[in-house]
């Protein structure tokens, strides 16, 4: 209740928490982990009953067992599309809000997901409270363009993060694939994370 109070109390505050919502099921399907465990703690601390599977395949077995109200699916996964995900949700559950995320946004692809059932669509690196507001925003008013959004210098560091975890965390292969000199990419992993 004093979630209600404080949200309706301050009309240019945008939500923060699901407490209201009678439904908070929320189901996050991503093969980056470190990712997914990371926007999985964030989503339970905003109230959602969060579930999370790191392949097409899992993200089937949960949405047949239990249609969730949310989805957030990452569009490339290691066995198959993103698309497959949402479009089995939206077939099990029509009402449910999905999110699609993905580090290869096109046009046709932002169509096609929105055909399929898809309520945004959002580019990677995309932080929590944006995915969250995106999940929350209505069909009229696309989710809000966030007050602090991350810098360029965040982005790239979250990108480089990225592939150093997929890499094994191995210094050598990120820095072959990133294209960059070794001890450029030591560097920037021994600095903090620009805001």
């Amino acid at each position: 209740m004093t979630d209600q109070k404080n949200t309706a109390g301050s009309m240019d505050k945008p939500i923060h928490s699901v407490e209201h919502l009678e439904d908070r099921t929320l189901l996050i399907v991503d093969d980056d982990k470190p990712f997914l465990s990371r926007l999985a703690r964030a989503m339970e601390s905003k109230g959602f009953q969060v579930s999370t599977a790191d392949s097409v395949a899992d993200g089937h077995a949960a949405i047949v067992k239990a249609p969730p109200a949310f989805a957030i699916i990452d569009l490339r996964l290691a066995d198959g599309n993103g698309l497959d995900v949402i479009s089995e949700l939206k077939s099990r559950r029509p009402d449910s809000r999905g999110i699609i995320l993905t580090g290869y946004g096109n046009i046709v692809t932002a169509v096609t997901a929105v055909k399929l059932g898809a309520f945004d669509y959002l580019a990677k690196p995309a932080d929590a409270d944006e995915i969250f507001h995106a999940l929350m925003a209505t069909r009229h008013d696309k989710a809000e363009v966030p007050e602090n959004p991350m810098s360029a210098d965040r982005v790239r560091w979250e990108h480089i993060q990225r592939i150093y975890e997929l890499c094994g965390r191995n210094v050598s292969e990120t820095a072959r694939r990133l294209n960059m000199h070794r001890r450029t990419l030591q560097r920037i992993l021994a600095k903090r994370a620009p805001r």
